[in-house]
């Protein structure tokens, strides 16, 4: 393969773009696990990683992904032959609904077009229907990145407590954790489910579950057995910095630098940050005349942005001509959008003129591609940024 000049635009929804800080906070001497050095560190981390969830209760951190993560939380507190309602809202609720059903869980799983979240309404007459109290788990994903649809969990949340309904709230926050606004307390979730390689702006390998005091109940006497995805045996060993087994030592050295980054930008500003670069993202795409997979403006995600091509037009061989051509890469269609969409990443360590360098690609690329389209798309995301710089709107 010939050298390409230059750095490759990763821009897919994550795993995102590695800052620099983090790579070299990785690039540091593996220390004794067990050692007291260590257990200073871990401290630190289980502490700091709290505030990102928006909670005060334990945050388990595997050497997982999000898929062992998804897993650990139902194990955790589940039984077999437990029935839980789940949201067709794209291919990862459908992923996550497939992996429930091989543990033998009975799963309700509300068909969805993958072009809206999770309706609050039906959540409640779901739930009121089940006057048995049958449903254990209620699980959503928060943000979709198969379509760019975040859903309401707050509205959920709400939408549970009107039908005075026990089931335990469990929420994916695998690419919208860093990224979008998210309370794990506020909004009454039991289990959040997360991973490192998207807000949280670090390679793949950790997982994460935060758990409320419910659910820690629960895991105490659940039918599932578990060793690896124990929580018992992390909190136990949690209390001093330490883990039941093995960390992913270099990985937790990023995620200290990753916590110290965001909160030297403030979570707040880091969520306005996302908002704008997804409204300057999406003021492109409708210069360019096409279409946003995502149907309702509510639920507009700002990690990410599916874009749809027009009949006739396979949009994995417009990503292949963009790679080629200007070596970015962006996100394909995934399940029953394969072809149809092509995803924008604009998420974790991602400034304007990261988002002006992806936008061009894309509107050259679109042009190499002869995809039908209009011209001006760059230049109506970089007024709006023009507009909005320095915190002006």
């Amino acid at each position: 393969m010939s050298y390409k000049s230059g750095r490759h635009f990763l821009q897919i929804p994550g795993p995102s773009n590695v800052p620099d800080r983090i790579l070299r906070a990785m690039d540091y001497p593996t220390m004794d696990h067990r050692g007291p050095d260590f257990g200073e560190i871990g401290l630190e981390i289980l502490a700091g990683v709290k505030k990102v969830f928006g909670t005060d209760n334990h945050v388990i951190v595997y050497p997982s992904s999000g898929t062992g993560a998804w897993e650990a939380a139902l194990v955790n507190t589940l039984s077999p032959g437990d029935k839980v309602l789940m949201f067709e809202t794209g291919q990862f609720a459908t992923l996550w609904q497939e992996l429930a059903e091989k543990h033998g869980l009975e799963v309700e799983f509300i068909d969805g077009d993958w072009r809206h979240g999770v309706d609050a309404g039906l959540v409640e007459e779901k739930l009121k229907a089940d006057s048995g109290h049958s449903i254990k788990a209620v699980c959503m994903v928060h943000n979709e990145t198969s379509t760019g649809v975040a859903s309401n969990i707050a509205t959920a949340r709400q939408a549970m407590d009107a039908a005075g309904h026990p089931a335990l709230l469990m929420i994916d926050t695998i690419s919208s954790l860093g990224s979008l606004d998210y309370r794990h307390d506020d909004w009454g979730v039991d289990i959040t489910v997360s991973c490192s390689q998207k807000g949280l702006m670090l390679p793949p390998g950790l997982g994460f579950n935060a758990i409320s005091d419910k659910a820690l109940e629960m895991s105490k006497s659940n039918g599932f057995t578990r060793s690896y995805w124990d929580w018992q045996a992390m909190i136990t060993n949690n209390a001093s910095g330490f883990f039941p087994y093995t960390p992913a030592t270099n990985l937790l050295y990023g995620l200290r630098e990753a916590l110290k980054m965001l909160d030297e930008e403030g979570l707040e500003n880091v969520f306005a940050r996302h908002d704008r670069m997804a409204e300057a993202t999406r003021r492109a795409i409708q210069a360019w005349g096409l279409e946003v997979l995502c149907q309702n403006p509510d639920e507009y995600s700002s990690v990410l942005t599916a874009v749809m091509v027009p009949d006739g037009v396979d949009a994995d061989h417009v990503r292949g001509v963009i790679l080629d051509n200007f070596d970015m890469s962006l996100g394909t269609g995934l399940g029953k959008v394969k072809g149809k969409v092509f995803r924008i990443g604009h998420l974790g360590d991602f400034n304007e003129l990261t988002l002006m360098g992806t936008l061009a690609g894309v509107e050259m690329g679109l042009s190499l591609a002869d995809v039908p389209h209009q011209k001006g798309g760059v230049d109506k995301a970089m007024a709006y940024l023009t507009e909005t710089a320095g915190g002006a709107s």
